[in-house]
């Protein structure tokens, strides 16, 4: 179970990483919020995802 945690604890951190970087990035390219609506918010619900899992799985882990 310690394992499953890390891993998903490691997601959320490359994911949280992509989304303050990429983000920006999106929204300062021309046409860029247009384009990568799609994208951005799929970030944002796979980080909301992994932040829920990240907390149930430290229940089982402490």
């Amino acid at each position: 179970m310690l394992v499953i945690f890390q891993l998903a604890l490691f997601a959320l951190i490359a994911v949280s990483f992509l989304l303050v970087v990429g983000v920006p990035v999106v929204l300062a390219t021309p046409d860029g919020w247009i384009d990568n609506k799609r994208t951005v918010f799929s970030g944002i619900g796979l980080w909301f995802l992994l932040v829920f899992a990240v907390g149930i799985l430290n229940s089982f882990v402490v």
